[in-house]
């Protein structure tokens, strides 16, 4: 998808059904109707049809408004089409269905979800019998076969089959780590559910592996608290204060989004690592304790470059891919990659899944937190001793005509220096992300919401907000959105 194309995506027509960087999503009862969904989950039906035998489909859905309302809509709709819908029991993280379909004989999966984004909005992510996200071309594909589908009710309800899928995906994860080094250390941890589906996994985890965790925001709530379930800093208030409370020098802070594919992690005082220290620390950890062979790590472009040097350290292949885990995961079911990680704290590791799993990356952090007599702060301190800090980061503006303007003027006549650095390398084919001497910036338009997002690498945290300044001030924009 170009830059163009990109923005373009964050202003989706009423008419049509198109998908973004992580399937289909748009305000609830404009975007995403009843009709729309039963559209949907026709056209899926026939792409189904069309790529296997397999008659086996499971559906799961989020906390959001009318949620399970939908998921109903679409086991009618699937059943008519001659599949064997199976509907997850309650809420559940997007991840504990990617597992279960990768582990099942099944055509794939669908989740009712809207991830990170605001309460009002609603959607539908695809999986594929692999538990990937669909392609572009799939994508395209199905845009295709949803012209010549309707939105009428199913000539009649199916008879509901139901199944819970939590158990299993605990028991895989817990056998990946090592639990009696957890339960030793006596990890203590603070964790934010955000009012979302990681209340109904993440707490059984910690149990099951010795972890002792401070809950906050589990109750489910369609609101979210009157703010969207992404775990950025304005979010985060209640997980800063939880952790500064905690006793524990030790102590970290969890928080995921709403349907628990990403990750954030806080540290005493209000730090939060960034995205590529989050991945160069999982990465550095599993190559440390002899867990990643056979295969490289892949990243997409908008991660800055302490994943490089990590991936080096440890002989490691890095793959640089376009944003989006739909290019990642294929690399990981090829066993090119081991594991896989974007700007948005998704991280995968291909023993557990082909999509991105906040649930398991907290896990991880814990086990991490348990090897080190300083606990993650420890570990993020020795990375950085040895391989150099990083200063990577993102922001996001509302897309406007302005900024679309803006952007074009921008991707068309691309600046041969930008912040007093000089650009070596202009890429064009996922929104425009400029090289620099000494980082990068990258600007795109978001798949999932109706904003832009503008990326930047530089050498110190302060360089850094005065390099996404810059980047902001080239669309147009005089103070920040978000």
């Amino acid at each position: 998808m170009s830059g163009i194309e990109g923005l373009g995506r964050t202003a989706i027509s009423k008419k049509e059904i198109r998908f973004g960087t992580s399937g289909w999503r748009g305000r609830l009862g404009e975007e995403v109707t009843f009709a729309r969904a039963r559209r949907l989950a026709r056209a899926v039906g026939i792409h189904w049809q069309r790529a296997g035998t397999a008659r086996r489909v499971l559906v799961g859905f989020d906390t959001r408004l009318a949620s399970e309302s939908l998921a109903h809509c679409l086991v009618d709709v699937l059943h008519e089409s001659g599949f064997q819908p199976i509907l997850t029991h309650a809420p559940l993280p997007t991840p504990v269905l990617t597992h279960a379909v990768r582990r099942r004989r099944v055509a794939g999966g669908l989740m009712l979800t809207a991830s990170h984004n605001p309460p009002l909005d609603h959607g539908v992510k695809i999986f594929g019998p692999n538990g990937g996200a669909l392609s572009d071309d799939e994508a395209r594909q199905l845009e295709v076969i949803l012209e010549r589908c309707d939105g009428r009710e199913s000539s009649q309800a199916c008879r509901i089959r139901r199944v819970d899928l939590v158990g299993a995906y605990i028991r895989r994860v817990g056998s990946l780590l090592d639990k009696a080094c957890i339960e030793r250390a006596r990890v203590r941890t603070v964790y934010d559910a955000m009012h979302g589906t990681g209340a109904n996994l993440l707490p059984h985890l910690f149990d099951s592996i010795g972890v002792r965790a401070h809950l906050l925001n589990m109750n489910a709530d369609p609101s979210f608290g009157g703010r969207a379930p992404d775990p950025v800093r304005a979010h985060l208030g209640d997980l800063m204060l939880g952790v500064e409370k905690e006793r524990s020098r030790k102590v970290f802070g969890l928080a995921t989004d709403g349907d628990g594919d990403r990750l954030t992690v806080i540290l005493r005082g209000g730090r939060i690592l960034s995205e590529t220290e989050m991945a160069a620390l999982l990465v550095d950890h599993l190559a440390q304790t002899g867990r990643l062979r056979g295969g490289g790590v892949a990243v997409t472009r908008a991660s800055g470059s302490l994943i490089d040097r990590v991936a080096a350290g440890h002989n490691l292949e890095l793959i640089r891919t376009p944003i989006g885990f739909k290019f990642l995961a294929p690399l990981l079911e090829s066993k090119r990659a081991v594991v896989a990680a974007d700007e948005s704290g998704g991280f995968a590791w291909s023993r557990m899944g082909l999509d991105k799993d906040g649930l398991l990356a907290a896990a991880l952090f814990c086990e991490m937190a348990s090897m080190s007599p300083g606990g993650v702060q420890g570990r993020l301190k020795n990375l950085q001793d040895h391989y150099g800090p990083s200063a990577c980061g993102r922001r996001a503006v509302l897309h406007t005509d302005t900024v679309e303007s803006a952007f074009r003027r921008l991707q068309g006549a691309p600046p041969n220096r930008f912040d007093r650095a000089k650009v070596r390398q202009v890429q064009r084919d996922d929104g425009l992300r400029l090289e620099l001497d000494d980082g990068f910036v990258m600007w795109r338009g978001s798949g999932t919401e109706p904003v832009v997002r503008v990326y930047a690498e530089a050498r110190t945290t302060r360089d850094l907000a005065h390099r996404l300044t810059l980047a902001e001030r080239a669309l147009g924009v005089r103070s920040r959105t978000r």
